[in-house]
């Protein structure tokens, strides 16, 4: 059948399984928005407060589901506002596509009004990007786009599409969806290798990163630690691979992980990586590292093994499958005596902060209680960031999202958005300090005019805590652009961009706030008031080696 290329564009959405896109409108993209228009009862379009808003949506959506997020933008600003959320993807292997709209051919490159050669910007920050300029490419571009996104570890993809092409007209035929198998591409020998040092260990450790959640591996996770009894600890990205609550969890690893992960993985004879990329905010100084262990590096990502530390032997491919292969051949293994020494460290340096006053770390074992750790979490980047990684027990996959390779200010609102539009039933609270929130609170606006029933979580201490932690522990206490302290009320901005508030200064005040929030069901704000000096502890200086971390006890 005859199509438009922008008519085009909403059959391939709808052929991929589209059933959402977060996006703004702008003059090189119309022609593509009037098809949506008249596709609105297939694919549902959210007009966010802003194009970054669009990208973390996206984000939000992808992470939340699984499946491809999708944004929009128009050229010039449209596309560079897009920028941050893609390079947010990119660095955590979000699968997103985004598609915008530039001039048409015959102004490319002379400067036209919104033009920017966004292919371009974005080629440092995306797995692939495209400009269409045929509208006879166009089809197969935006199912290549689609494959690649999802495909081995996953990324955003950009399809930037001339004015002209999304007007001219050619031949589509709709086409089954490439199916993306699962992989691996390792030898006999090198299996075996594996097996025999798992055999051989004595003190093995797992260390799960956001490649064990991308493969859904969470049961063949739990199987594994089951079989080579040995305790676990996660990065940022790998919440929620595995159970929280168990009693082989020892909590996060590397900067603001726990003493015991720490101290735990200092003492290892064996380190299994489990779909990590050994990120310097985990390893500290490279060369103390596990220094007394082997390492197993299993990853999809072939470019990732030997890149940040060097290991004994690795496996490539899904980890899923790898580790349905490697629970296969393993026997039980019995390692009392290390596992004996690990629940001592638990018991002798577990999570703790001052409780005689509102924090953060209160909050967030609130909602845990409040949700019996059910909720699916969102957060911007900081202490609260930590704090909702230390404090909040996550038993399942896909519960945490949140920038963590490009740390992204901002990030968590929309990508709750996103989020609870991909899982409806779920829900979803986004917890974001006082300078995080301020970079795109416009999008309550979003929440508010589709009633998404999001609870948006401020924890309002009046600085910028993560920095200011930074300046009173190495900067001599020179708060230099950290204070906060205006005259900025975010209950009445929640109010005036059409969302309840409700404002908690004492203890008593969270679990009722959080109870009516929720019963609610609408967009609200809970703004938290917490003291300024509150810190994120334990805490590992930048390039020291992990078994120096140190809490408020230490200092």
């Amino acid at each position: 059948m005859q199509l438009t290329g922008s008519e085009i564009v909403v059959e391939c959405l709808k052929e991929q399984g589209v059933d959402t896109v977060f996006g703004y409108p702008g003059g090189t993209i119309l022609n593509i928005y009037d098809a949506l228009y008249k596709h609105s009862d297939e694919i549902r379009h959210i007009l966010t407060s802003h194009e970054q808003g669009a990208a973390h949506a996206a984000d939000g959506y992808a992470r939340a589901t699984g499946k491809v997020g999708v944004c929009m933008a128009t050229s010039g600003p449209g596309a560079t506002n897009l920028v941050t959320g893609i390079a947010t993807a990119y660095m955590d292997s979000v699968p997103v596509v985004a598609i915008t709209a530039n001039v048409t051919l015959p102004m490319l490159g002379k400067d036209s009004f919104q033009e920017v050669d966004i292919a371009g910007v974005t080629m440092p920050i995306t797995k692939h990007g495209y400009i269409v300029k045929n509208v006879e490419e166009l089809a197969d571009t935006i199912r290549r786009a689609f494959t690649i996104a999802r495909s081995g570890r996953p990324g955003p993809v950009l399809v930037d599409i001339t004015k002209d092409v999304t007007a001219a007209v050619c031949e589509y035929a709709p086409k089954p969806v490439e199916e993306c198998g699962r992989t691996y591409r390792c030898t006999e020998e090198e299996l075996n290798q594996v097996v025999e040092y798992i055999r051989s260990a004595e003190k093995p450790y797992i260390y799960l990163g956001g490649g064990a959640v991308i493969s859904d591996a969470c049961e063949e996770v739990a199987a594994f630690a089951e079989l080579i009894d040995a305790p676990v600890c996660d990065t940022l990205m790998g919440k929620g691979a595995f159970d929280g609550r168990s009693d082989r969890y020892t909590g996060m690893i590397g900067m603001h992980g726990t003493k015991t992960s720490n101290l735990g993985v200092s003492q290892c004879d064996l380190l299994i990586a489990l779909g990590a990329r050994f990120s310097d905010r985990v390893i500290g100084n490279p060369k103390k590292f596990a220094e007394n262990a082997k390492i197993i590096h299993i990853d999809i990502d072939a470019a990732e093994i030997n890149k940040n530390i060097r290991a004994d032997a690795s496996l490539v491919g899904d980890v899923k499958l790898l580790l349905q292969e490697l629970n296969r051949r393993l026997e039980k293994q019995q390692h009392s005596e290390w596992m004996g020494t690990i629940a001592d460290l638990k018991s002798k340096y577990p999570l703790k902060y001052d409780d005689s006053q509102l924090s953060c770390p209160y909050v967030i074992e609130t909602i845990d209680k409040v949700t019996r750790g059910e909720a699916l979490i969102t957060t911007d980047v900081g202490q609260h960031q930590m704090w909702a990684a230390q404090y909040y027990r996550y038993t399942r996959p896909r519960t945490f999202l949140s920038s963590g390779g490009l740390g992204t200010m901002g990030y968590g609102l929309g990508a709750c958005i996103g989020a609870q539009l991909g899982q409806p039933d779920k829900l979803c609270i986004n917890i974001a300090g006082d300078g995080c929130f301020r970079m795109n609170m416009n999008e309550l606006a979003t929440a508010s005019r589709y009633n998404i029933p999001i609870i948006q979580v401020v924890i309002n201490n009046h600085v910028l805590g993560m920095v200011r932690q930074w300046q009173t522990l190495f900067y001599g206490k020179r708060y230099s652009q950290t204070i906060l302290s205006d005259k900025v009320d975010f209950c009445k901005v929640a109010e005036g961009l059409g969302c309840e508030a409700i404002r908690v200064t004492r203890k008593e005040e969270v679990q009722p706030a959080i109870e009516k929030a929720i019963a609610l069901k609408a967009p609200v704000l809970i703004e938290c008031i917490i003291p300024e000096d509150d810190k994120v502890f334990p805490m590992v200086p930048a390039g020291a080696p992990i078994a120096e971390v140190f809490d408020g006890d230490d200092l």
